[in-house]
């Protein structure tokens, strides 16, 4: 499972351009900074509890779907700035306001959705977690004891979230002036958020909001009002516009054809262009070629015990995908840690960043000796106002290591409490690196992390004493460490930049961390009561990294002897290959390297298809078009649309899992057959 920064994981995010505006700080010099107490309003946490159902929705089906999770930071901030906006406003007119809507409390908000939302990643409910199921295990047919398999339940879920994803957060707060000002760490994603909330708040800005929410408003209810549409055709299997075989039969057989998903449509509008086309390619060489060459071996290479089987075809689809996921990772990993470690060793041995170490907004980038300019003197001056004591930190990760270390061998026997121990004990400098190297490429290499996870802990307690559920069960407990300590550094980063209190920052994150630990696993709840095929590779919601996951720690604790005939060749070919393509595409110069293809991008459709694939590339061609016709309202307004698609899409999840939880079908199966089938159908009605 994949999000923006991991793509948020392996580079998948959006690569924006970040502005430097000419003394932004000037622009704002006569508005007071409210104290950081004022910044955390109740207006502010009821948007954001509202804004997190719906992000959690929506980040929750791209789990369940493709485990691609664009970047929805655009969306979160635009909408809690008109909501709240919106309300002081009539509150103006009817002259009962008395506290303005600042950007500090933009701030506030934006955090607080995305830390409520994140959890829906960090959770794992498409990977980690949800491989811990039988459904799941069914489907690799390995490890299938009761000691490697643990049902989800709504109480286990949120009782381990709330163990689990606060750790992350006390492991760097004593590191936030070292990250955001002394080594002035750029946080692209962080510093892009800041500007577009700095310019919600002047004029100019807040008259092209008013219009980007309009047009988002108006797809947002398209989007919606269509999958709606779809519904009432989606009566049985294999039925309605997501089955329409659109490049015909055959090649709907081999999962190409174009599903009417408004959702990866919008995702297609914002992901760069490499990513979509790296996306089509995999499918191309994996559906278009290699599956139907192997499947002509069956019988020789392997024999094809069932449809789910990893000792048939299953097994090349999903270990091949794997092998390249993991090279793709591990080369990242060790780009970005020799990156972090060269630029912290010029840091500690006081030679300045010298084109190291990225930063925004500071004439002393180029000059260690420069004066500070007037943003850089305001900025630093707000930020070390309100210090997070290094007492609460330092205790609050100590006492919450504790209690988990404590509870967590009551839900998982198979996790002993040493192995958790070991976790804790390396998990504040694994925090660090990935929040340094985040701040440095805005790469999050959470997952990465987390399958480190996987095959330590499994390899170490053992197939026979519940490894994989053991891994899996790391897995968890790392990737929640180390996503929620460079999420809280990129809001670190926003909130200097926007002049927001570090303690609101912090504040926000923790409010907004407790609200997704709740809300994420109700929302799984609901996916997984309302649709008993959930996690079947031929159903609605595949989730494929479930599997993979599952399937990565079957491998720690089996080694290579699951794997069918050539499969171990193979996946080295493509692990290895994997890492060549990132290293050439590192060292090509630019104007060539951005046509090379991402190695993580071409191997999510290995096992899922390519469907979304064509979604995508839909949502490509049309910004290509647009930004033909109109480049500049193309910039403006294509980030509103593509939120618009994915939302409205992602809220009809809800209604249409409650008629499904209700017992209520839809009425008609439109559904697509060949001449022949078409005759014998028609021939058996008339018979009868």
């Amino acid at each position: 499972m994949i999000r923006k920064e991991e793509l948020k994981d392996e580079g998948f995010g959006e690569k924006k351009e970040v502005g430097v505006v000419e003394s932004v700080e000037m622009i704002f010099k006569d508005k007071e900074v409210p104290p950081w107490q004022n910044q955390l309003t109740v207006r502010a946490f009821v948007v954001s509890l509202g804004l997190g159902v719906l992000f959690t929705v929506i980040v929750m089906k791209f789990n369940l779907t493709t485990g691609i999770i664009p970047s929805l930071n655009v969306s979160a901030g635009l909408l809690g700035f008109f909501f709240v906006k919106t309300w002081t406003a009539f509150l103006e007119r009817t002259g009962m306001l008395k506290q303005p809507f600042t950007r500090q409390e933009n701030t506030v908000i934006q955090t607080c959705v995305v830390a409520t939302s994140g959890i829906a990643f960090s959770g794992g409910f498409g990977s980690y977690l949800f491989g811990m199921s039988e459904s799941v295990a069914k489907q690799s047919s390995e490890a299938l004891d009761a000691q490697n398999i643990k049902n989800p339940h709504l109480g286990w879920m949120i009782g381990f979230l709330f163990i689990v994803s606060f750790l992350g957060l006390f492991s760097v707060v004593p590191l936030r002036k070292i990250m955001v000002i002394d080594f002035k760490l750029i946080y692209p994603s962080g510093t892009a958020t800041a500007h577009l909330i700095n310019s919600f708040h002047t004029p100019q800005g807040a008259k092209l909001a008013k219009k980007q929410v309009r047009a988002l408003g108006k797809f947002f209810s398209f989007s919606f009002l269509w999958g709606f549409f779809q519904w009432f055709f989606t009566a049985g299997e294999d039925c309605g516009f997501d089955s329409f075989p659109t490049f015909g039969l055959k090649a709907y057989a081999n999962r190409f054809y174009f599903d009417f998903s408004a959702t990866y449509v919008g995702v297609g509008m914002i992901c760069p262009y490499i990513i979509n086309i790296s996306v089509l390619l995999g499918a191309i060489l994996s559906w278009g070629i290699m599956w139907p060459l192997i499947q002509n071996r069956k019988g020789d290479w392997y024999t094809e015990p069932s449809n789910t089987s990893l000792h048939g075809i299953q097994g090349y689809r999903v270990f091949i995908a794997i092998s390249m996921i993991l090279g793709d990772g591990l080369y990242n990993f060790f780009k970005v840690l020799s990156r972090t470690l060269i630029a912290l060793s010029a840091q500690l041995k006081n030679k300045g960043p010298g084109g190291v170490i990225p930063v925004t907004n500071s004439p002393s980038s180029g000059d260690p000796d420069a004066a500070p300019s007037f943003d850089d003197q305001r900025r630093t001056q707000v930020f070390l106002k309100d210090q997070i004591p290094t007492w609460l930190a330092f205790g609050g990760y100590v006492a919450i290591a504790a209690v988990s270390a404590a509870t967590l061998p009551k839900l998982f026997p198979q996790l002993k409490w040493y192995y958790i121990l070991v976790i804790y004990i390396v998990a504040p400098a694994l925090a660090f690196c990935n929040a340094y190297g985040c701040g440095l490429t805005d790469w999050s290499l959470a997952s990465t992390y987390g399958k480190l996870a996987i095959f330590t802990i499994g390899a170490w307690a053992g197939k026979s004493h519940g490894g994989v559920l053991a891994g899996l069960a790391a897995c968890g407990v790392m990737m929640n460490i180390v996503s929620t300590a460079s999420d809280l550094m990129q809001d670190f980063k926003t909130g200097y930049m926007t002049l927001a209190s570090p303690r609101s920052m912090f504040v926000s994150q923790v409010i907004g961390t407790a609200m997704g630990c709740v809300l994420a696993p109700s929302v799984f709840w609901l996916f997984y009561n309302a649709f008993p095929n959930l996690g079947d590779p031929d159903s609605q919601y595949p989730a494929p990294f479930a599997l993979a996951y599952r399937n990565m720690a079957i491998l720690g604790v089996d080694g290579f002897s699951s794997l069918p005939k050539y499969c171990l060749l193979l996946c080295c070919i493509f692990f290895f290959g994997a890492m060549a393509i990132n290293a050439v595409k590192d060292f090509m110069p630019t104007k060539w390297s951005r046509f090379i293809p991402l190695p993580m991008a071409m191997a999510i459709p290995f096992y899922i298809g390519s469907y979304f694939a064509i979604d995508m590339c839909l949502g490509s061609l049309i910004l290509f078009v647009w930004e033909i016709t109109d480049k500049a309202k193309a910039a403006a307004f294509a980030p509103a649309v593509a939120s618009g698609l994915i939302c409205g899409d992602g809220l009809w999840s809800v209604p249409s899992s409650i008629l499904a939880l209700a017992g209520v079908k839809p009425p008609i199966c439109m559904k697509f057959l060949s001449r022949g089938t078409n005759s014998d159908v028609d021939k058996f009605l008339g018979g009868r």
